[in-house]
């Protein structure tokens, strides 16, 4: 099938115009295009699917809730909001409820419907953070970093943990990222580290912060802590929620400037996201979502009510140029996974998962593996 008459989005990060093709369920290589099937999309805009790596749930789903059909429902709501990709996040559980939780990944990639989003990865938020950041997550199961219990959860799904968080001021933070950073990507997060820590975190091998701004101390000029250790090296990429919510709009605009070509979008999605205001859970606490905010019973702003789309969108709202809010949706995500060989651009050999919208990058259609949603 050959799309043309389309604004492209392309590996360099802009839109040509032009036309592209898929076979077989992956982008194939214009020069085999000859004789195949056209539709003419009308100057629509294509963007790759897009890739959430830190998303808990969404339609009243958890994926902490170790249960396929939750996985399902989730995978299945992605598809339909144009995220094609996601790694499931888990909370700060016991690690029975973490082996529950990751084995119905590994299930659902056994048996994932062709129209719903695929599973790209794990990523594991928790247990390993500081009691006075713990945000959202529940305190009662805080750890210590503990490399052989990391190994044993992700050897028990296969591999599947691609993103691994931890405090960096903790006790064998640094022995932990060192060791864990040739398995997976190892993230700074729910941590009061000052900058030398962080610094020490970093050097060891931690290439990643999660959700910058949220569950950290504010940069400040005499003390920089971990957003000013993160910020000065080049190989670190900083998750943000766009909500609008959680970081304001100059904020998002800072963060794009203190880390040029490294920004993540994340949604930090939680079960509540595309339900009514209400009383959901997380992590074994009460959650109430009320005019887009979910707070814990105590205030405390939990994850977010909002899918990853909408926080692209929001970016560009925000000021940020769409090539680069489409890039710190697709192409950032994809590579902080280790799925880019297979997803986050609409290149030849790669998975045609495609969202066709119009100038202002609003939906029209979804495509995974080049069947429409």
């Amino acid at each position: 099938m050959v799309y043309h008459n389309a604004y492209v989005y392309t590996k360099d990060r802009r839109f040509e115009y032009g036309s592209f093709s898929v076979r077989d369920g992956r982008f194939a290589p214009a020069e085999e295009a000859a004789g195949e099937a056209e539709v003419d999309l009308r100057g629509s805009y294509v963007i790759p699917g897009l890739i959430d790596i830190h998303t808990h749930g969404c339609d009243g789903a958890d994926f902490s809730d170790g249960d396929p059909e939750s996985l399902r429902r989730m995978g299945d709501y992605y598809a339909r909001h144009g995220v094609t990709s996601f790694a499931p996040t888990s909370m700060t559980l016991p690690y029975e409820q973490l082996e529950k939780a990751f084995a119905t990944a590994v299930s659902y990639r056994a048996s994932r419907g062709s129209k719903a989003a695929r599973l790209v990865g794990i990523h594991m938020e928790g247990p390993f953070f500081s009691e006075k950041k713990k945000g959202a997550q529940n305190g009662a199961f805080l750890k210590l970093p503990d490399y052989a219990a990391f190994c044993r959860l992700n050897a028990g799904c296969g591999g599947l943990i691609r993103i691994v968080d931890v405090a960096a001021e903790l006790e064998g933070a640094a022995s932990f990222a060192e060791k864990a950073s040739k398995d997976c990507t190892v993230s700074i997060a729910h941590t009061d580290a000052d900058y030398e820590a962080a610094c020490a975190v970093f050097d060891a091998g931690a290439s990643h912060l999660t959700h910058l701004f949220n569950a950290m101390p504010p940069i400040h000029h005499r003390a920089p802590g971990v957003i000013g250790a993160a910020s000065e090296r080049g190989r670190v990429v900083a998750e943000l929620i766009c909500d609008g919510l959680h970081v304001h709009p100059a904020a998002v605009r800072m963060a794009f400037r203190l880390f040029p070509g490294r920004i993540c979008l994340i949604s930090d999605s939680l079960r509540c996201c595309g339900m009514p205001d209400g009383r959901y859970t997380l992590g074994g606490q009460d959650v109430f979502l009320e005019g887009r905010i979910a707070r814990l019973a105590d205030g405390t702003i939990a994850g977010s009510a909002t899918d990853l789309y909408d926080c692209m969108l929001s970016a560009i709202a925000f000021g940020i140029p769409r090539e680069e809010a489409v890039a710190a949706a697709t192409i950032l995500p994809a590579r902080e996974i280790g799925a880019e060989g297979e997803v986050g651009s609409l290149e030849a050999g790669k998975r045609a998962d495609f969202v066709v919208c119009d100038a202002a990058l609003r939906r029209k259609a979804v495509y995974i593996n080049g069947i429409r949603v």
